[in-house]
């Protein structure tokens, strides 16, 4: 298996962990929990699935071929209450996720060493997962905190609970 192959399973490995542990949180939420806003200045869960749907069509779609923001995208949209019910932002979060792991399946070797660019950025393909990647994970992370937040002590934790380790 070649560097670049290893990568790309790595990738995906990471991109499906990440992808779970907004799963996991979703199924202990009820509907109302993914509306909670801490403070006004703060996201619910509702709008962190709009931005990352958003962000994930607006990326992967033609990922080697077209700028990584698309003409059609919306953002500051992406960030307003669109009154969708939890079906609908559940479709939403599938419809990116399957977008984004599609697009990364279909990378070959020679592909992460080409130059893509978002918002005009040239950059590697690899590079560009990986900016994906964190950005991915830093908005699941704030999904599982708003999620312990909304549940407090009928959080089931997913990782190794506390004392545990």
């Amino acid at each position: 298996m070649s560097l670049a192959s290893t990568y790309i399973d790595s990738a995906l490995h990471r991109m499906i962990s990440t992808k779970e542990l907004g799963d996991k949180t979703f199924s202990q939420l009820g509907d109302r929990d993914f509306f909670y806003m801490p403070n006004e200045s703060s996201n619910s869960i509702a709008l962190i699935i709009q931005h990352m749907s958003g962000n994930m069509l607006s990326r992967w779609v033609n990922f080697l071929t077209e700028d990584g923001e698309k003409a059609w995208r919306r953002r500051d949209d992406e960030f307003e209450p669109q009154d969708l019910s939890r079906a609908q932002l559940v479709a939403s979060w599938e419809k990116g996720w399957i977008c984004t792991l599609d697009a990364i399946r279909a990378l070959g070797e020679a592909d992460l060493v080409k130059t893509i660019r978002i918002r005009n950025e040239p950059m590697p393909a690899l590079d560009a997962i990986n900016r994906q990647l964190t950005h991915y994970a830093y908005h699941v992370g704030q999904i599982v905190y708003l999620g312990k937040i909304v549940l407090d002590k009928g959080w089931l934790t997913l990782s190794i609970p506390k004392k545990k380790a």
